[in-house]
């Protein structure tokens, strides 16, 4: 039944309507990602009523976030929230109604392939190539429509993606150069994350209500500082010989060869450690054992955070860890190797 009072506004509005709303309530939307891009998608979706959102995401909350990720305060700052757990806290303070799933940790193959039947639409909000080329090979592999969503400094693109219709993630990567939109130093202002999410959670809308003939169907880009945005037709770009789309797809960025055990994290004197088989920590046992050892430790449910030598180590509860203040994966593995064996 459609809230009347609380989706007023947004059931005036005709391409919407009662039947629009009712469709919105019924439908699951997985998240990729809880940052910049992801916290205002996740506020705008739970704020249009949808009935279910699913959220990954594999970091926590620093201070260097409140610039641009609205959903966040200074106190999920200082009790190291991570950004499922805390966008899950927001977003049910927002709309109780929404069901709201926060999942703390990587979006793998395996967690993706779990999730896949249940969810209507995806969202990209991730901060690195290698999840988005997953992305793209398994909503193909299920037939699931995502929206990709970039932005650096003051530019950003979005582009929606329907399997059997439009051209793939991987078929753009041979025209357009998309590569540099997933780690850059250059920083990044607010206005520019916000006009990507508007462009992304009304395509989004779109779907939701299936009001398909409503869909953009352009590859749009803009530079806000410098006054530039375009919108480009791509259709052509389609590559029956795609392997991630074409007639005879292989879904490549599925196979866990093509994998990284370390990432440089987007921006950020950061590396990121996965162990080649999932742990299951108990962290207070953890903190305790390296007190003991005389490393400098602060803990909490969902992460233990360790000083050693030069860089911080994050240590989440499937043995992944974020080892800060360095770019070298090398040296971030053998302080890896040093807290965890």
């Amino acid at each position: 039944m459609v809230k009347s009072d609380r989706y007023s506004r947004q059931v005036l509005f005709p391409p919407i309507g009662k039947n629009g709303q009712e469709l919105i309530e019924k439908k699951h939307v997985l998240l990729i990602g809880a940052g910049a891009l992801g916290s205002s998608i996740g506020e705008m979706l739970v704020r249009a009523g949808i009935e279910r959102l699913t959220i990954i995401d594999r970091d926590y909350i620093e201070m260097s976030n409140l610039q641009r990720q609205t959903l966040y305060t200074e106190a999920d700052v200082e009790e190291k929230a991570p950004k499922a757990d805390a966008a899950k806290k927001h977003l049910y303070a927002i709309n109780s109604v929404c069901k709201v799933e926060g999942i703390v940790g990587e979006a793998t193959v395996e967690l993706l392939e779990s999730l896949m039947d249940q969810v209507d639409l995806v969202m990209d909000a991730t901060d690195n190539f290698e999840t988005r080329m997953i992305l793209n090979d398994i909503t193909q592999k299920y037939h699931k429509p995502w929206i990709y969503g970039a932005c650096v400094g003051s530019v950003g693109m979005s582009y929606t993606i329907i399997p059997g219709i439009t051209p793939c993630l991987h078929c753009l990567l041979q025209k357009i150069p998309l590569q540099g939109m997933t780690c850059d130093t250059g920083g990044i202002i607010s206005p520019a994350v916000q006009m990507v999410v508007t462009h992304q959670v009304v395509e989004a809308m779109k779907l939701l209500v299936e009001d398909y003939d409503a869909l953009r169907g352009t590859f749009l880009s803009f530079d806000l500082w410098n006054n530039h945005y375009q919108s480009i037709k791509v259709d052509r770009i389609k590559k029956s010989a795609c392997l991630s789309c074409g007639a005879e797809r292989t879904y490549p960025f599925l196979d866990q060869s093509n994998h990284t055990k370390t990432a440089i994290l987007c921006g950020r004197d950061t590396v990121q450690i996965r162990p080649s088989k999932e742990k299951r920590l108990n962290l207070k046992t953890l903190a305790a054992s390296l007190e003991n050892n005389g490393y400098e430790v602060k803990a909490n449910p969902f992460l233990v955070s360790v000083k050693i030598e030069d860089a911080r180590a994050v240590i989440f509860k499937d043995g992944r860890a974020l080892i800060h203040h360095t770019k070298d994966t090398v040296y971030a593995k053998s302080l890896y190797d040093k807290l965890l064996g």
